[in-house]
């Protein structure tokens, strides 16, 4: 079952579907999941759809939902700012902890990219998400762009963000394109989803350059934490992952998967569903 809803986000309405597993009975409570999109993206894109329908299958309540400036939710359009993001996942933890469905010391976060980076840092600094999941995240935004933007385009990146810190200091704005910031080659562009952003306030990229999760991951422990990344990941430095496999506390398992690249829960891999199936069965349990 599915259901549209709204929440508060600091005063913003964001938009979210909630989805029911099948069999809960009335007055159940199950443990629950916030599902966090990529950079730009929605709820209706391919790995927040992919990871809800496994979630839900396995018996768990699902929060897919718009970030603010994202999507169905207000905000201004294209303003990601991961700080106001992590800001969006503590408000989403709220709405689900008024559910009757829901047992309420038993949500947990999952995000995909930018959304991982989100997870990540949310559930650091959030001590009521139960669990985390992270699939193609990072862990430190300078050093993921130095990676992302190597050689001469490292050169490039630098003017850009030279130019945009001018420009915001005389109260303009440089806007920036989508892929401009985090490159992804053509043969992958099929995985953004449609209504994706695609040019983004030069404030974004600062927020991304200075968003470190890195520092608050080892907080997460004792609660289970899963890193999963493409073994060569095209998009997100898969050097990400283990950088805050080696910052995070235990337990903490972490997976690097060939044969996949950065969108690997919608890509139809058995493997990677697999892994999570196995993980979910020990760590976090539906029932």
């Amino acid at each position: 079952m599915e259901e549209r809803v709204h929440f508060a986000s600091d005063g913003l309405k964001l938009a979210g579907v909630l989805h029911v597993p099948d069999g809960l009975q009335k007055g159940e409570r199950r443990p629950a999941f916030m599902v966090l999109h990529g950079f730009g993206s929605n709820k209706d894109s391919s790995v927040p759809t992919a990871a809800t329908k496994l979630f839900t299958s396995l018996g768990y309540v699902v929060l897919r939902f718009d970030m603010r400036g994202c999507g169905e939710s207000e905000g201004r359009r294209g303003r990601t700012i991961c700080l106001e993001q992590v800001e969006d996942t503590r408000h989403a933890l709220e709405y689900l902890q008024t559910r009757d469905d829901v047992q309420k010391d038993r949500i947990a976060v999952y995000g995909q990219s930018f959304g991982a980076a989100v997870a990540v840092y949310s559930a650091g600094v959030e001590p009521r998400i139960a669990a985390c999941i992270s699939t193609g995240g990072w862990g430190h935004g300078e050093k993921k762009f130095r990676k992302q933007h190597e050689g001469d385009a490292w050169a490039r990146f630098a003017a850009m963000m030279k130019k945009g810190s001018e420009m915001r200091k005389r109260g303009e704005t440089l806007m920036v394109p989508r892929y401009d910031i985090v490159p992804i080659r053509p043969e992958l562009r099929s995985h953004v989803a449609q209504g994706s952003i695609l040019e983004f306030p030069y404030e974004v990229v600062e927020s991304m350059y200075a968003f470190n999760a890195n520092e608050v991951v080892g907080k997460i422990a004792p609660r289970p934490l899963l890193l999963m990344h493409a073994a060569h990941d095209t998009v997100t430095p898969t050097e990400q992952s283990v950088d805050l496999f080696q910052h995070a506390g235990q337990p903490t398992d972490l997976h690097l998967v060939a044969g996949v690249d950065h969108f690997m829960l919608s890509e139809g891999n058995s493997l990677v569903m697999d892994i999570l199936r196995d993980w979910l069965a020990q760590r976090f349990p539906a029932r």
